[in-house]
């Protein structure tokens, strides 16, 4: 394998590591006073200032392009309802359920773009379903359905996660800077405009910046989300869509190592077979004419890697 595509492979391991990881500053920053939400806002600003201010033209777009707000929608709901979940819920749970996204995402391909709706897709479905189920599963709690704020933000997410590569690919013919603006700012918007009206309520707190060294875990943070993203671009650029969403499920293994030595996180034989089956759903059963940009399997991106 040339340099290049070590390089490749690296930068999507960087990605993975990081967003695996990501648990970590979201419960300490809400340790300290600043929720999820808030916290999410300040670190994606940091992203996106510094892409507007090296890109201008990209800012001028996603001012004009109206199917970029609805980019920025998706974006921003995806990152305030996962990065919200994994500081409440159980982190491999969590993980789990919102990668239920390539289920949705045959659903939504079929109603936004028209895609066929194939006996493989269906299969899909029905595997990756039957594996949130066992996930769901509670002994004595009768039908497995979602029974905490965090299950529910973590389908949510995902289904936000899945709208989001849909209309990527409706835009295709948008600039990528552009559409990668376009993400951060939704994650810096939705997520301060959810955080402004619940602290107002007094739902949640106005983050506390002096508290337990927040200021210098977001300034690290916000460094890592852009390296990361930067990983993702440079890996998802040089190698195939299936090769990147392999490595990038990574990121399952990081959370679920991670949060289960941390004590953050239970590990049970139903959520590890669950987990099996909403992760191999898409593989086993992928469209045998799928291409770089198909929606109804993994997708390289998405608007958390921005």
């Amino acid at each position: 394998m040339k340099s290049a595509l070590w390089l490749a492979v690296a930068g999507l391991l960087v990605n993975s590591t990081v967003w695996g990881l990501s648990w970590i500053p979201f419960r300490s920053l809400s340790g300290s006073g600043i929720h999820p939400l808030w916290a999410t806002g300040i670190i994606y600003a940091v992203a996106a200032v510094a892409l507007a201010a090296a890109r201008p033209a990209a800012l001028r777009e996603c001012l004009q392009g109206t199917g970029l707000l609805w980019l920025a929608l998706a974006s921003g709901l995806t990152n305030a309802l996962f990065n919200s979940a994994v500081a409440i819920g159980d982190v491999v749970r969590v993980v789990l359920l919102f990668y239920l996204m390539p289920i949705w995402a045959v659903l939504l391909a079929r109603w936004l773009l028209g895609e066929p709706f194939t006996g493989r897709a269906f299969a899909r479905i029905a595997t990756g379903f039957a594996g949130a189920m066992l996930v769901l599963y509670e002994p004595g709690m009768g039908l497995p359905l979602p029974r905490s704020l965090a299950d529910w933000m973590a389908i949510a997410g995902g289904a936000a996660f899945a709208l989001n590569n849909v209309v990527l690919r409706k835009l295709s013919t948008n600039g990528e800077a552009a559409r990668t603006l376009s993400m951060l700012c939704g994650a810096v918007v939705l997520p301060v405009a959810a955080a402004s009206i619940l602290s107002a309520g007094g739902a949640i707190g106005w983050p506390a910046f002096g508290a337990g060294g927040a200021l210098a875990t977001l300034a690290l943070w916000s460094a890592l989300f852009l390296i990361a993203n930067l990983g993702l671009q440079y890996g998802a650029a040089r190698l195939p869509a299936n090769v990147t969403a392999v490595i990038m499920l990574t990121e399952v293994l990081v959370a679920a190592g991670s949060s289960w030595l941390a004590g953050a996180a239970e590990l049970r034989v139903p959520d590890l077979v669950g987990g099996a089956l909403i992760l191999a759903a898409p593989w086993v059963f992928a469209d045998r004419t799928a291409h770089r940009s198909d929606t109804a399997g993994p997708v390289a991106s998405g608007p958390r890697d921005a």
